[in-house]
């Protein structure tokens, strides 16, 4: 087991070995510095540098987040297609479903036997009066007439 760990320490050299400090402490003197007196001095060069670094940057901005904008408007739009399909075929549905009900309500058969339940009977010869069949040009003017109305009592 010594000669295992003493070929471990062999093998891994000297400069990674020592990780502990072995030398004195380092003393640190703080030292109050005056820069109050020195100048900046202006240098043209690195402005204009400057100005152009933060103009490209400035266009590198807007053209990310134009993308951005443009990406996440076309999902948005997406989901609005998508909605407006959905709302589609809810729409075709109860489109459907109200024809099959307006056709069954318009049944004759349906109609006449509720009217012989309210107690109605069929019209006397006379008593309808068919508007289609008085004209034969239905682009000729109609003269309106007063016909007299007879007015049937309830049982």
């Amino acid at each position: 087991m010594a000669a295992a760990a003493a070929a471990i320490r062999n093998a891994i050299p000297a400069a990674r070995r020592n990780t502990f400090f072995t030398g004195t402490p380092e003393i640190y003197f703080a030292k109050a510095i005056d820069n109050s007196r020195l100048v900046k001095v202006e240098d043209p060069g690195r402005n204009r540098e400057m100005k152009q670094f933060g103009t490209a940057l400035a266009c590198l901005f807007l053209l990310v987040f134009t993308y951005a904008w443009q990406h996440f408007r076309a999902i948005e739009y997406g989901y609005q297609i998508e909605s407006a399909k959905r709302e589609l075929n809810n729409l075709t549905e109860m489109n459907r479903a109200l024809r099959l009900e307006d056709a069954s309500l318009r049944d004759p058969e349906r109609i006449d036997v509720m009217a012989r339940r309210m107690g109605l009977v069929p019209p006397e010869p006379g008593q309808v009066i068919r508007l289609d069949s008085v004209s034969a040009d239905s682009n000729a003017p109609v003269m309106a007439s007063a016909a007299p109305v007879t007015v049937l009592v309830g049982q």
